[in-house]
């Protein structure tokens, strides 16, 4: 049988060494070992996701505790004491007698015998003088001393301070590294006792189930084993998805009839929550770049039982005359930096660089020039994306408003009463731990009217 601290010393490796994505990593791990008792998953999924999430924080700390630091350390050493350090510091349940002596067998096991002393020194040390160890002063250094606090990149906290503030930033930083529930919508046909009968089911199961304070379908979810087993998942009476998502088709004031084209639409829960919105009625174009994505859309819409949509292929940084003023609505979720879940996938804070920012921009713009186009007169075009950096963000919104017939409308009509006033521009910057969502944008723009000659 696997040893669980030995798969996560190599999964870590995966993610941290090759840049493998850690949700993607963790996913195929659990499937393949499946069949493993559901503690010594969770232990694994947990130690993973935190020694990923406080990796900054974990390698500062073995830097003051090893004579070795922990850039030259040999990748498999680096990573086991990482996994070490994160059950040190972050995990009670285990103690510290059985990490150390776990740690050390494990460097035997694969072939650093030599090294053993090295990791039982480091270790006991740090499990010795947890208390005392010393972190950077804020009033020294602020950047740094967020940096190491909250495990992010120092050139992130301070892009961060400089968009958002102190207070604002401080939030945000400690949202990241909170667990959130996990947020489900709920078919907005259901009947008040169909929705009681499908909640009371849910919470059967030995769920915890909370209405969300935005929506009135949203709920949040907390002790789900797994959601796809959950009763009412195969019957389409609900959908996994974040309520800033949701905000997507509510402040599209999407209308019975309506044509509406959802550009990058994978996996697929705007286009089905704009579809439900038609009640029957009009039709959504949901499309992606490839046949993967757009399998997973389809396997969506056949669970949800969704008829008034059509899935299709198709690169959005190419221009489809075809579409030319056709739809009533346009939803470009477009792709981004993902700076806005970090709490949800903790290694994008690693693969987010400052000349990728730049690069993303210029792509949102390229795939925005076509879709401009495809908006009818008087016609709505929704940007949207997860993350939280002002270029991709306010800057794109602005940039559409001065290069194209668009202007932005107010979104106050389409929000819960919270939400209104940071709205009213026509623009949403929704931030983790400032409000109760990820950190997420959102812009509703109007295309000018033909003039009559």
């Amino acid at each position: 049988m696997e040893n669980i601290r030995e798969l996560a010393v190599d999964m870590l490796s995966e993610i941290m060494e090759e840049g493998s994505y850690c949700h993607l990593v963790i996913r195929s791990v659990l499937q393949k070992y499946n069949y493993r008792d559901s503690r010594d998953k969770a232990f694994l999924k947990r130690l993973v996701e935190g020694t990923v999430e406080r990796c900054i924080q974990i390698d500062y700390v073995l830097d003051q505790f090893s004579k070795v630091p922990t850039v030259k350390m040999k990748p498999f050493i680096r990573n086991l004491l990482r996994s070490s350090v994160y059950q040190l510091l972050f995990m009670d349940s285990v103690p510290d007698r059985a990490v150390c002596n776990e740690a050390v067998k494990l460097a035997g096991k694969r072939g650093f015998r030599q090294l053993s002393g090295f990791v039982n020194g480091v270790l006991r040390n740090i499990a010795r003088n947890k208390e005392q160890i010393c972190f950077p002063e804020e009033e020294k250094d602020l950047v740094k001393a967020l940096s190491v606090k909250f495990s992010m990149p120092a050139w992130l906290v301070e892009k961060l301070l400089k968009e958002q503030g102190e207070e604002k930033t401080r939030r945000m930083l400690e949202a990241f590294l909170q667990t959130k529930p996990v947020t489900i919508r709920l078919k907005e046909d259901l009947s008040a006792s169909e929705k009681e009968r499908l909640i009371s089911a849910i919470e059967k199961t030995g769920c915890k189930m909370s209405a969300h304070p935005y929506l009135p379908y949203a709920y949040c979810i907390e002790g789900a084993e797994g959601l796809l087993a959950l009763p009412g998942f195969e019957e389409g009476l609900f959908q996994v998805q974040d309520v800033s998502s949701m905000l997507v088709c509510e402040c599209a004031g999407i209308r019975e009839g309506d044509r509406i084209l959802d550009l990058c639409a994978a996996p697929g829960g705007k286009s089905i929550h704009a579809a439900q919105k038609l009640k029957g009625t009009g039709l959504v174009v949901s499309r992606d770049i490839s046949e993967e994505k757009t399998a997973l859309i389809r396997e969506n819409q056949q669970r949800m039982k969704i008829q008034n949509m059509e899935v299709s292929e198709g690169d959005a940084r190419i221009f489809c005359e075809e579409d030319k003023e056709v739809y009533d609505v346009v939803l470009a979720d477009l792709p981004c930096s993902g700076l806005g879940i970090m709490g949800k996938k903790p290694d994008i804070r690693y693969h987010a660089k400052k000349e990728g920012l730049e690069s993303l921009k210029a792509l949102q713009r390229e795939i925005l020039k076509n879709a401009v186009s495809y908006v009818k007169p008087g016609g709505i075009l929704l940007y949207s994306t997860c993350t939280i950096n002002q270029g991709e963000n306010e800057e794109n919104a602005v940039w559409l408003t001065r290069q194209f017939p668009f202007g932005l409308e107010s979104l106050s009509p389409y929000l819960p009463e919270v939400l209104k006033e940071e709205g009213k521009d026509g623009m949403l910057q929704l931030i983790p731990g400032v409000h109760e969502t990820d950190g997420f944008f959102i812009a509703r723009l109007k295309k000018q009217e033909n003039k009559q000659t």
